[in-house]
């Protein structure tokens, strides 16, 4: 699962984008969140697809359409998220593993997963929206000001 660390922290990143731009009741689009974080919408696409799909984004269509989350921040953990993209990930190469990977490596790649996991685990979203305002990020209004007459 943490071995596809640049699709997993992409993930996180577009998950944290959403939570921080889009307070609890705004969207965010995906040309936002691409343009903020210096990547491709068409590379982040299918990651917004398969948050979507497993529950932690909602899609919205229409003109201030995009993406919120599907749940509250604080139930959102970082091994969800990833989870959610990391399913197709696990594929094999195809080649045999020698000895030494069997018997030494594997094993003690599996502790590391094993203790990593559990740490992301207790880290929520929540906490990655107080690390980012602690670091000095501002966040925009919480609800946009509009007037009507």
């Amino acid at each position: 699962m943490i071995l596809r660390r640049d699709r997993a922290m992409t993930a996180v990143l577009i998950m944290l984008d959403v939570a921080f731009y889009a307070g609890r009741a705004g969207t965010v689009s995906a040309a936002d969140i691409a343009e903020r974080s210096g990547l491709v919408r068409r590379g982040i696409e299918p990651l917004l697809q398969a948050l979507s799909r497993s529950g932690l984004l909602e899609s919205i269509r229409g003109p201030r359409g995009g993406y919120k989350l599907g749940r509250p921040r604080r139930d959102i953990s970082l091994v969800s998220i990833i989870s959610a993209v990391a399913g197709d990930d696990q594929t094999e190469d195809g080649t045999a593993p020698g000895p030494l990977l069997q018997r030494v490596i594997e094993p003690c790649w599996a502790e590391y997963e094993e203790t990593l996991t559990e740490k992301m685990e207790q880290t929520t979203l929540d906490d990655l929206v107080r690390r980012a305002e602690k670091s000095g990020l501002k966040r925009p209004l919480s609800e946009p000001i509009t007037f009507s007459i």
